[in-house]
Formats: C-alpha cells, structure tokens, sequence
C-alpha cells in the first residue's frame, strides 16, 4: 500500500466517528403521554417529521406522571404531555425551557351497554361519577400517575365521594397504560374514563359505548416542552428545538388537525407560538 493510500485510509477511518456522530444528533427521544402512540398519531406525524426536518424521533409512550419523571432524570430530549399544572411545575423548576399549549381533545366515560348506573346520555360528570359510586358500578382507573388518572381524580373532586376509600371493590385501580385498562374494564364490564383518541382507535370495544360527554370539565389539554440542556446536558438541544418548533408552526398544526380515524378528526391544534 502507498503512503498516499495509507493516509487516504487513515483520514477515512478519522472521518468515520464523526459522520456517525453528527448522525445520532439527528435523533431525538420524546417523553411522551400513551394516548397519543395509542391513537396512531405519532404513525402518523413521525414520517412527515423525517421528511421535513431530515429528524428521526424516538418516542417512549408512559403515563404522563412516568414521562415527566424520566424526563426530570434527562432521559429525553422533548416532553409531550397532558397535564398543565404538573408541565408548568417541570418547567417552572428549571427542568424544561417553556410549555406550548400544541393540541387538544376531550375525555368521555365510556362502559357497557346495559349501563347499570343509568348515566347514558350525560352531560354532568360529577353527577355521572356519583350515580357510579351509588349504585357501587364497577369503575375502572388507571391508578397510574398519568395525564388521565390525574384529570380523573380532579373529577371525582368535584364529588363529596373519594373513589380511593372503596379501592379493590367497586373502584378497581389497574396501574397500567390507556389501551390495557380499557381492555380489563371490557373484561370486567366496568365503566372507565378514556381520552376520545384512544377510544376511537381502540380495537376491542364489544359492547361498551360512550355514556358520559360534553362537559367542559372533560376538556383535554396537551403541552410540548424542550427540555433543558442547562439542566441536562446530554440534551439534543437544537434537535429538539426543531421538533417543538415544526410541532406549533402552521405546517405541524395543520399535520395534526389532518390525522383522522374512521373520518374522524381526533386532535385539534391550537398552539400559540
């Protein structure tokens, strides 16, 4: 071999590292909520990212509560949830550099067709929730910590009832994501509150229908937040920061309100950057 091969070698082999580390700077991991891996939204968004941004996203899909934490432990670049007062706290302790509002939906009760509590057709959540714990209707709760468990048990406190004091007999906290806790209620014939996303992707529905919807109070806020790189400095900061700015600029909201199931609009984008 040459010297002028050898060195061609050499500066080749130099190269190498560092064309594959400006590769793994394209890629970012979000923290994210389950309901929207669960809907197909991200199936959806992730190859438009890739397209638009040259951006590959990692995305792990826990309840909010989880997401926030390994968040809070730098694992994660950007954090997409559904739980304000708790986003803003994140943020408001150093963790992230600011919250958007980025989409919305609502939550609805849903839960078998002979609805033995008798709340089909309601419009009053609490008045819904009470009639539940009255008639002692099996009701089943993620118990997670997340995005929904939260706004669920916010609810409940718009009722003189607390769900926890009868945990193990009517009130049955599974611990798990959105898709697997509808799936124990259906198998238990048990009403159980669901984002309107999951509920529409959801595969598994039998004879379960929607009982309770429409209250204000069901409104369901996501957020998007880049976490910060002062704070965890392992932070892909500025491919992060291009996520976070597609996701509230005109084009990523419109990507957002064109995701449908079966016809039906499931987020509807409302960021004000």
């Amino acid at each position: 071999m040459t010297f002028k091969h050898t060195l061609a070698s050499l500066s080749f082999a130099m190269i190498l590292p560092l064309a594959s580390f400006a590769q793994a700077e394209e890629s970012i991991l979000v923290q994210s909520t389950t309901s929207t891996k669960n809907s197909g939204l991200y199936d959806h968004l992730l190859p438009i990212v890739q397209k638009d941004l040259g951006l590959t996203v990692n995305v792990v899909a826990v309840g909010t509560g989880q997401a926030i934490k390994n968040a809070e432990n730098c694992d994660g670049d950007v954090l997409l949830v559904h739980a304000k007062a708790s986003e803003e706290k994140f943020v408001d302790a150093g963790f992230g550099v600011e919250r958007f509002d980025l989409m919305y939906n609502d939550f609805i009760v849903v839960g078998p067709a002979d609805d033995p509590a008798d709340i089909h057709g309601s419009h009053n959540i609490a008045t819904a929730l009470s009639q539940i714990a009255e008639a002692q209707s099996i009701f089943a709760s993620r118990g997670d910590d997340s995005g929904t468990h939260k706004a669920e048990l916010r609810l409940w406190g718009a009722t003189a009832i607390n769900p926890q004091d009868a945990s193990g007999t009517w009130y049955r906290e599974t611990g798990s994501g959105m898709g697997a806790t509808l799936n124990t209620a259906v198998g238990m014939g048990a009403y159980v509150m669901t984002d309107r996303a999951t509920w529409t992707k959801f595969g598994n529905k039998g004879d379960f229908q929607i009982h309770v919807e429409g209250d204000t109070r069901l409104f369901n806020q996501y957020g998007v937040i880049r976490v910060d790189s002062d704070h965890c400095p392992s932070v892909n900061a500025e491919g992060a920061q291009k996520l976070v700015d597609w996701l509230i600029s005109e084009q990523g909201q419109k990507a957002i309100g064109n995701y449908r199931v079966s016809g039906k609009q499931l987020f509807f984008p409302n960021a004000n950057p």
